[in-house]
């Protein structure tokens, strides 16, 4: 930014003070390192993308970042991949009996994104309706990363002490074309992280008509509409999420109104939108940096 004279604009991936604010338990909180580069940033750039306004005030109130500076630009989701297409070829082309009841986690294995809560959440609903072993599917696509990293069999080991390792189905990261047969080959998708700066998980499977149980944290109120394209659940009681699961898994027309309802809100996060808001962002801290050079000439 100084050595070339043209304006910074940076977009956070996720922020360490958001994060520690929201540990799960036992996660290890950020380092003081990655803080302290985090406010280096916000103090230099001229411009600060946001995913949603949460974040937005998130950046204004725990990094003092000036609000003038801050833009909400929501990311968008590849609508040419991620698209509605037949459940039951999907679910061949996967090995997924038809009549299966499939909860679908896509994501990091670590302690942020929660794997563990949709695992003890199928343990209880299990309990409660024995019955449903026969049909249910719990699919966890993703590889460890992160704090999950110490652990690399967690799921393994923690699907065997719940009784379910029968009825989960660890697969490792899956290119996106496979990704998207996942989302169409699910029941349900879902969501249970402690934080998300926005949720393009949840993003990809409502483009694929496919409705999405979300923790209601961070952008995931954004990227879900509640009781239209899902549903938000608060907190991370595995009582009652499965009984959120429960519910949906036997109400079919519910289900198809909130697969409707994920399409249609998906198809307003494409990536030709979020490119020209993007642009224009871009434009104005180049405006704004040009303003400034011709009010200070011996600049």
């Amino acid at each position: 930014k100084e050595r070339w004279g043209v304006p910074l604009v940076h977009t956070m991936h996720t922020m360490a003070k958001v994060k520690n604010l929201l540990l799960a338990r036992g996660d290890k909180p950020e380092p003081a390192a990655r803080v302290i580069g985090e406010q280096q940033v916000v103090d230099v750039a001229d411009r600060l993308v946001a995913n949603t306004g949460d974040e937005a005030e998130e950046l204004i109130g725990l990094y003092g970042a000036d609000p003038g500076r801050v833009a909400v630009v929501s990311p968008g989701v590849n609508l040419s991949v991620f698209r509605p297409a037949s459940q039951g070829a999907a679910r061949r082309r996967l090995g997924i009996p038809q009549d299966a009841h499939v909860l679908l986690f896509v994501g990091r294995i670590q302690p942020l994104k929660a794997p563990d809560v949709l695992l003890r959440a199928a343990s209880r609903m299990l309990i409660d309706e024995p019955a449903l072993r026969e049909r249910l599917v719990v699919a966890c696509v993703g590889g460890p990363s992160g704090n999950g990293l110490a652990r690399p069999s967690f799921l393994t080991d923690l699907a065997a002490e719940l009784g379910i390792a029968d009825v989960v189905r660890l697969v490792p990261p899956a290119p996106q074309e496979e990704l998207a047969d996942w989302y169409r080959a699910a029941t349900v998708t879902v969501v249970p992280s402690y934080s998300e700066s926005f949720g393009l998980v949840a993003l990809e499977s409502q483009a694929c008509g496919t409705p999405v149980a979300a923790a209601a944290v961070g952008g995931l109120r954004t990227a879900v509409r509640d009781g239209v394209s899902g549903l938000l659940v608060n907190g991370h009681d595995p009582a009652d999420w499965a009984l959120a699961l429960r519910r949906l898994l036997a109400a079919p027309r519910r289900r198809a109104r909130l697969a409707a309802g994920a399409r249609e809100h998906a198809a307003a996060f494409g990536w030709q939108a979020t490119a020209a808001r993007l642009m224009e962002v871009y434009a104005g801290a180049v405006a704004h940096l040009h303003k400034t050079a011709v009010a200070l000439p011996n600049a």
